[in-house]
């Protein structure tokens, strides 16, 4: 296995909510890519603005509410698995930690794909709606180092490969099922 040195952002410590990183993680990541998902497939079939708006938004709220209510139900599960076999390790208060977490990173990420929308006009909303998210995806990744000690570029390039992925996969679909449709 190779071994890196810490990234520059690393602090030396474990910060108190590192635990948590996983479930801000993969909230902040599924809120922005499924989010600018939509907004992308909306592009891509040449709807209006306003229907990105609307589905932008109500995705943002069902699906961050869906992935902290899983997230709770998977931790609760999983501390009845443990508690069944007479191991206790911590209480409900500990899911409700990981929902919060993983729903305040969803819709804070999540939303970054639809600030352009209340900004920007025209032909120019899908350009800055793409920059915007990028670069948070970059940066999302990025921060990841502060506890995993990877290489900060990498982790930041990485995850700006996996959300741009599903963002023209999404452009496409919507771009294909408008002339077909």
């Amino acid at each position: 296995m190779e071994k890196h040195e810490p990234g520059p952002a690393y602090l030396g410590f474990w910060p108190s909510w590192a635990h948590h990183i996983g479930d801000l993680v993969f909230g902040a990541n599924d809120g922005l890519v499924t989010t600018f998902a939509v907004v992308s497939g909306v592009t891509g079939a040449e709807l209006t603005a306003r229907v990105a708006i609307i589905l932008g938004v109500a995705n943002l709220l069902a699906d961050g509410f869906a992935m902290g209510a899983g997230n709770y139900l998977g931790a609760r599960s999983e501390q009845q698995l443990l508690h069944s076999q007479g191991i206790v390790r911590e209480g409900p208060e500990h899911a409700l930690g990981h929902a919060a977490a993983i729903f305040l990173a969803f819709i804070a990420a999540g939303s970054v794909p639809l600030l352009p929308f209340a900004f920007v006009s025209g032909d120019h909303v899908f350009l800055a709606s793409s920059v915007a998210t990028g670069l948070t995806l970059f940066v999302v990744g990025s921060l990841r180092t502060v506890v995993t000690r990877a290489r900060w570029f990498v982790s930041g390039l990485e995850m700006l490969a996996v959300g741009s992925a599903a963002a023209v996969v999404a452009y496409a679909v919507g771009y294909f099922l408008r002339r077909l449709i």
